[in-house]
């Protein structure tokens, strides 16, 4: 129903791009309401690290729980979209990230109206066996 909204760099290489394409799918999920989906490239590990507007959350499964209760149905989803700010690999297996998410109302005309909410996010990646997957995400 929805394109990939999305916004990056056209130059990325490498690890950086990877990233980049994540994200594009994690938008993508988003938007077809699909949560396991968009937390497929996060740590599957009680050591994830979610800093939000309440606090600290470790888990994978804590941070999937949050998700589902706080957008439990597509309406309360909206369309999400990812501006990068700023993409630096600091190591062979650590990326940072630095952007803004808003979600939009999805309306039944598949026009998109009406900001629901938004602010900026810091995703730490690392590369752990072999894959990126985001280990720290503190999104305000």
């Amino acid at each position: 129903m929805f394109s990939c909204i999305y916004s990056f760099a056209q130059k990325e290489k490498g690890d950086i791009k990877t990233v980049s394409n994540i994200m594009a799918a994690q938008v993508l999920a988003w938007n077809k309401a699909d949560i396991k989906g968009f937390m497929d490239h996060y740590w599957n590990n009680d050591s994830l690290m979610f800093i939000g507007s309440k606090g600290v959350t470790y888990s994978w499964q804590k941070t999937y729980d949050n998700y589902v209760k706080n957008y439990p149905n597509k309406e309360a989803m909206g369309v999400l979209k990812f501006t990068v700010i700023k993409t630096e690999q600091l190591s062979k297996t650590s990326i940072y990230v630095i952007g803004k998410w808003e979600l939009e109302k999805d309306t039944s005309a598949g026009s998109v109206t009406n900001k629901l909410a938004g602010g900026h996010f810091t995703l730490l990646w690392k590369k752990i066996n072999n894959k990126w997957v985001i280990v720290a995400d503190h999104t305000s």
